[in-house]
């Protein structure tokens, strides 16, 4: 399955960029060697063919613009420019730096040919209106084939990228798998695991309650709910080197590994710590009012992507097998609706004021600030707990803490292929302009379900990249402002769902499987359910 989504990022990102340049090229969208109407400016008289370098301001007139780019600007353009006059005409120049307000043709052209966001080009000076103001036109750089060169530098950034994260992996895994081996030799996993066996064994029913792959899991699914992504990715590519350890079909996903997977990409957080931060810059009065809101939707996520994992690992179903398939999970759907219908029921009817006279006092500022505490505490009381218990059992917890960080370094470099493979396929496939086709074809369905075309790049996004969901999230935030419905939606969109086929590369990279089964539909289907359960709650409590 991941060979195929590969193969299909590939292509499709490839495929769009060798698309859009080929029109761009047929419509000569950048107008190269077509001048451009412009008044300049000069800080000091100018004289005629006399060779010598002008600092200038550059005017254009917003109507020559729109008609010239065919776009649709509101304003005229100034914008500081060095002139080299030559006492050849057909050699005077001009340049000028493109900054993040003008427009967005000329910042793909300084991208593409510039360097530091400047651009280039020649100009002819048609008349002198006073000493130090001229008419001219400028010819700029020949720009072509402007998305094959961003595929080529999204292909260099994000192998850099995935390398710069899996080093960066190598001292917390290290740190943290040292302090499990103190814990595990002490048997302290052991006796958390046996208290949470009631759960797990319902989750996980093929992993021995005793066995270490079960206390690594529990610690992963903890420290995520906690928003301790340092600390939960090593406990979960830990649990997934003890799970590999059951797998009787190597290289193969097990149901267990699924699961695992499916509760990992629903990303369920008590604090969407990074959305409140960004919010919180952004100039909002409410930065946390998204902790409710993307706790319902994460909720709908876990309750969906387990659901998922544990019916398809069903199939395939033999023939004159599915009456008696049914029946066996009979009551494991039943309990799943009729929780989906209780959380339905609780939001739509008067039930949360049952609730809010109950528990009042639980205000949002309130558990903010208990789950914030617990969050700051929570490592160096891990720490603490962990190597203490060691030492109480008379473990030799240097040594130990040794040798479970050399298993933390062989980890996080061996999933550095894997990495690269999957980030260069989300950049080609995101910088080639697929992205954008999606989101066009996806519009009607958007429409539908009552999600904001806006939000539409951001729901898109977050399975494939953090970083890149993270900066659609601050630009749709800035554009519509943090406490905009719009604004509310993307938070809880970031804060209900985790980026899928990062966590799907990392973690089955780390044990060498190749074949996935049902991972990725799981994880897809719980990142459907978590937009799906954003937008329902952010719709209902703040409208759009």
């Amino acid at each position: 399955m991941l060979n195929y989504v590969w193969l299909a990022l590939l292509f499709l990102g490839i495929g769009a960029a060798i698309t859009t340049d080929l029109v761009d090229q047929s419509q000569n969208k950048y107008r190269n060697n077509e001048p451009l109407p412009v008044i300049i400016n000069f800080q000091e008289p100018f004289i005629k063919g006399q060779e010598k370098n002008y600092q200038a301001t550059l005017n254009v007139n917003l109507s020559d613009f729109n008609k010239f780019y065919k776009e649709n600007i509101s304003s005229d353009i100034k914008e500081a420019a060095k002139v080299a006059i030559h006492s050849d005409a057909s050699k005077n120049s001009i340049s000028f730096i493109v900054s993040k307000t003008d427009p967005k043709i000329w910042r793909d052209i300084a991208a593409a040919v510039g360097e530091k966001d400047d651009i280039n080009g020649k100009v002819k000076i048609d008349s002198l209106i006073t000493p130090t103001t001229a008419s001219a036109h400028i010819v700029l750089e020949d720009v072509s084939f402007l998305k094959i060169r961003e595929v080529t530098n999204a292909v260099l950034e994000y192998a850099g990228t995935a390398v710069t994260i899996a080093l960066g992996l190598i001292g917390i895994m290290a740190m943290w798998l040292g302090v499990m081996k103190v814990a595990d030799e002490a048997g302290l996993i052991k006796i958390i695991a046996r208290w949470l066996t009631p759960l797990t064994k319902r989750l996980f029913p093929e992993v021995p309650v005793d066995h270490p792959a079960m206390g690594s899991m529990i610690m992963n699914i903890s420290a995520n709910m906690l928003g301790l992504s340092n600390a939960a990715t090593p406990f979960g590519l830990k649990a997934m080197e003890e799970l590999d350890t059951l797998n009787p079909n190597k290289g193969t996903a097990t149901n267990a590994m699924c699961t695992f997977l499916a509760i990992n990409t629903a990303g369920m957080t008590l604090i969407p710590a990074t959305a409140i931060a960004i919010r919180a810059a952004a100039g909002s009065s409410e930065p946390a009012i998204i902790i409710g809101t993307s706790l319902f939707g994460s909720f709908c996520a876990t309750v969906a992507g387990i659901t998922a994992a544990k019916t398809l690992e069903k199939f395939p179903i033999k023939k004159g097998q599915f009456s008696e398939w049914m029946k066996s999970n009979l009551r494991a759907f039943a309990f799943i609706l009729a929780i989906i219908a209780a959380v339905l029921i609780f939001v739509n009817t008067g039930a949360g004021k049952i609730f809010s006279s109950l528990f009042g006092f639980v205000t949002p500022e309130l558990f903010k600030s208990v789950i914030q505490i617990f969050s700051t505490i929570a490592i160096p009381l891990l720490i603490v707990i962990f190597i203490g218990y060691g030492a109480i059992k008379k473990v030799k917890v240097y040594e130990k803490f040794v040798e479970g960080a050399k298993e933390g370094f062989n980890i996080a470099v061996r999933i550095i292929p894997y990495l690269v493979a999957m980030l260069v396929a989300i950049g080609i496939f995101r910088a080639g302009g697929a992205m954008n086709w999606l989101i066009y074809i996806l519009h009607p369905i958007t429409n539908l379900i009552g999600m904001p075309a806006e939000a539409m790049p951001m729901a898109l996004m977050r399975p494939l990249s953090g970083s890149g969901s993270l900066g659609v999230m601050a630009e749709i935030i800035s554009v519509h402002g943090p406490d905009s419905p719009i604004g509310i939606l993307v938070s809880t969109l970031y804060g209900s769902s985790e980026t899928t086929f990062y966590v799907l590369a990392v973690y089955f990279g780390a044990v060498n499987i190749k074949n996935i089964r049902h991972s990725l539909p799981a994880g897809l289907i719980a990142d459907i359910a978590g937009v799906l359960g954003a937008v329902f709650i952010v719709r209902l409590l703040f409208g759009f």
